[in-house]
């Protein structure tokens, strides 16, 4: 049997998670068998490489492999797909059809997003594996064949199964060897080892220097949640090989890139134990704390930045003339989290006809205004009120529930 690291090498799989390995080794374990494989793990995180993995080492390998995308074959011709069909069967079966289960005979399909497989469907694959049997489209005899069916999904099968959108007999069947791949958010150091990869490919493919990150750039790559995973890591990677002047990226390089910490959600990288003791304490990776800090200061500070624009512009509008001080921005006297601007604490010069003694302009109600206008001007459209507010869905929500803003 080869070695975890002459599999990773093979498959061109980066990494040394535990989760990563621990994945790769039941693989290697279960692939001369014959047991159905259920690969489970988000969109991206690279699944594709596992059944091909087991197929190349189990007793099937001289034999065909079949890949297939369940969620990009119309409902109407999956069935005719999969199990093939007999001429005239239904409008356009000019002749017959042999199907995947045919042609796979002896070795092995990958049905990749099975969670996304028609009802109907779904019942003829569970024929298949209960008895090695299927019947084509249009025809009434069933035939034979021995596949070894490894599946994979990116959806929660449980609730699928509690909506009633998948057979829970055939997630049982398909479920034999669970094989559960981590996000890269979970995969610590990986994420540098594969980001420079991805570099290197690209900078050998169009004969460029391959780009480096700089310390800083390296722990907010570690820290940032990663939704797309790999196939979005690879899409960053190439990206900055062509949109950085030169061949350092930064931290600045990478936000503009849209590698931020979300502030509102507070779902920052987790930091894992790095080493164990025999005595049981743990070290752990203290820099990829400081650096998941740091990087969501720098998010609150942008926040805070485009808020004080939004102030000043008000401020402006009712000619408030600025002195040289800069405004301030911070907590009243009173602890409230407001700071009510006068012209007794302010550094700006208040015309007399512009603003009355009796009217503070607190952030909170030059917020609200600002709100209220933007609902009216997009006609309570949240996600264009929040892109030209710089907030997050989320963080309006909030607001709106905080000031009490109903429909404009």
């Amino acid at each position: 049997m080869p070695t975890l690291q002459e599999i990773k090498n093979r498959y061109g799989i980066i990494g040394n998670a535990d989760e990563l390995n621990r994945a790769l080794d039941v693989a290697l374990q279960i692939a001369p068998t014959n047991l159905s494989v259920l690969i489970v793990g988000e969109s991206g995180v690279g699944k594709e490489a596992v059944p091909r993995l087991i197929h190349d080492n189990s007793s099937r390998k001289h034999n065909k492999y079949i890949a297939i995308n369940c969620g990009s074959i119309p409902e109407g011709t999956i069935d005719s797909e999969l199990f093939g069909h007999a001429k005239g069967s239904f409008t356009g079966a000019i002749g017959d059809r042999e199907g995947f289960f045919g042609a796979a005979n002896g070795g092995t399909i990958f049905l990749d997003e099975v969670g996304e497989m028609p009802k109907a469907t779904q019942a003829r694959l569970l024929r298949v594996l209960e008895t090695g049997e299927y019947i084509r489209v249009g025809e009434s005899e069933p035939r034979k064949t021995d596949v070894r069916i490894i599946a994979a999904t990116n959806v929660n099968m449980q609730k699928a199964i509690s909506e009633g959108r998948f057979r829970e007999d055939l997630y049982y069947r398909l479920n034999t060897i669970p094989i559960n791949l981590p996000p890269l958010r979970e995969r610590g150091n990986d994420v540098e080892m594969i980001f420079r990869k991805f570099a290197k490919d690209t900078a050998m493919k169009y004969k460029r220097e391959p780009i480096m990150l700089t310390d800083e750039a390296r722990m907010v790559l570690r820290a940032y949640k990663w939704p797309g995973n790999i196939r979005q890591l690879k899409n960053i990677a190439e990206q900055l090989s062509f949109m950085c002047k030169d061949t350092m990226v930064t931290a600045e390089d990478l936000y503009r890139a849209g590698v931020t910490i979300d502030s509102d959600t507070k779902e920052l990288t987790t930091t894992r134990p790095t080493h164990i003791h025999s005595n049981g304490h743990t070290d752990y990776d203290y820099n990829l704390q400081i650096t998941t800090l740091a990087s969501a200061l720098q998010q609150l500070n942008n926040e805070f930045q485009t808020f004080k624009q939004y102030v000043e512009q008000r401020l402006d509008g009712v000619n408030i003339k600025p002195k040289n001080e800069p405004l301030f921005i911070g907590t009243g006297e009173n602890g409230s989290g407001s700071f009510t601007i006068t012209k007794e604490n302010s550094n700006y010069n208040f015309p007399q006809e512009d603003i009355q003694e009796d009217a503070p302009h607190t952030i909170e109600e030059i917020e609200r205004i600002k709100i209220i206008e933007s609902l009216k001007r997009h006609h309570n459209n949240r996600k264009k009120v929040a892109e030209e507010l710089g907030l997050s869905e989320r963080t309006l929500y909030r607001k709106l529930l905080k000031y009490d803003i109903k429909k404009q």
